[in-house]
């Protein structure tokens, strides 16, 4: 079975049964309230990455990746060798309506995740489509890599 292994995350902690995720929102409240002029304008407020499904087939892998809201033209997507990057930069009004947010738990603005693929992968046949929030990135198989059916050897 092939893997398509994630190069380290690019964002805040993620939720697990340990409780970290509380002790991250909290450090990332007091870094945001005591160290707001220290830290850069960049720093990551808590925003999370897009969640992503692999799945493998016979002759491909599938990539899908959770991106609700967003435009075709909002995604950018690199292959490096075998390193597979997808970008996004979009501007995001802070003030929806005439409001401010208070918190704000979702919106993906920026983001970048990157994937090591497998060299069972052929690149020049990758494709990619946007739908429904949801972007998917076909991986085909090279040849050599696809699952054959069993061949049944007769007896002489």
């Amino acid at each position: 079975m092939n893997n398509v292994l994630t190069v380290p995350k690019n964002g805040s902690l993620a939720t697990s049964d340990l409780g970290l995720a509380n002790w991250s929102n909290w450090i990332d409240n007091v870094l945001k309230s005591e160290l707001s002029g220290v830290l850069p304008t960049g720093y990551n407020n808590g925003i999370t990455l897009p969640r992503v499904n692999i799945k493998e087939t016979s002759d491909a892998l599938i990539l899908e990746m959770a991106v609700p809201g967003m435009q075709k033209s909002d995604f950018q997507i690199e292959l490096d060798n075998l390193l597979l990057s997808i970008f996004s930069k979009s501007e995001v009004d802070e003030q929806a309506g005439g409001s401010t947010y208070a918190r704000r738990e979702f919106g993906y603005t920026n983001f970048k995740r990157t994937f090591r693929l497998p060299e069972t992968v052929d690149c020049s046949r990758i494709g990619a489509s946007y739908q429904n929030g949801i972007l998917e990135i076909l991986l085909p198989k090279k040849e050599e890599a696809r699952q054959k059916p069993p061949r049944i050897i007769q007896l002489s």
